[in-house]
């Protein structure tokens, strides 16, 4: 939970649940051409049982009212992983501030592999 007590000119708190920033996270990076999915590792999963700050491939930080987001994505082969990466930044970066007031200190990309056949992705 994420509590923000300058957000509202009445002199309330704000309280936001960081699943709500990971399902930004997820819908922003599954909206782009190229992004096959959201890498979940072993290690993820374990952390994700441990710490509420992991989503399915996206870890959320916030530190002095900022919000660090670390994304974890595979990628189609034939597309240019820079332009990929780089498109999602844009629109994760893009989705947060439209839906959420919060300043974005960083977005970074992982990106964790290539998947060269789109049947694999079914299997």
């Amino acid at each position: 939970m994420y509590q923000n007590n300058n957000l509202n000119p009445d002199g309330g708190s704000t309280i936001l649940d960081k699943n709500i920033i990971l399902s930004v996270v997820s819908l922003a990076t599954k909206e782009i051409a190229g992004v096959c999915e959201l890498a979940d590792n072993f290690a993820s999963s374990i952390k994700r049982l441990i710490s509420s700050n992991y989503g399915n491939g996206a870890k959320i930080s916030i530190v002095n009212d900022k919000i660090c987001v670390d994304v974890y994505i595979t990628v189609f082969y034939g597309y240019n992983v820079s332009d990929i990466a780089y498109k999602v930044q844009e629109n994760v970066k893009n989705s947060i501030s439209s839906m959420v007031d919060i300043e974005i200190d960083k977005v970074n990309i992982h990106v964790m592999g290539v998947v060269f056949d789109k049947e694999e992705v079914t299997e």
